[in-house]
């Protein structure tokens, strides 16, 4: 747990000002960490839908590909030239 997540989660209890203090944090730092909380949760969600894909990629490959070839196999379908590997 960050220093910021312990003043989030007890700022109802005490004031941030003492919390800061206390932490030894700079509140505008504080502030400037839940203003970014919109953009952590999306980088979060891309994060996992990456992992995702990296996991079915892995898994068609039988494991066989490494980080070069992962990687050129998730932008060849990003790009949208993807091809159907499930039996018709």
């Amino acid at each position: 747990m960050s220093r910021f997540q312990f003043v989030d989660d007890h700022r109802d209890t005490y004031e941030v000002k003492r919390l800061c203090e206390v932490l030894d944090v700079n509140r505008s730092s504080y502030y400037k960490w839940v203003a970014g909380r919109q953009a952590r949760a999306a980088r979060q969600r891309k994060d996992r839908l990456l992992a995702e894909r990296i996991r079915e990629v892995h898994g068609e490959s039988n494991s066989a590909y490494g980080s070069p070839r992962m990687t050129a196999e998730l932008r060849r379908r990003a790009c949208g030239s993807t091809r159907s590997t499930s039996p018709a």
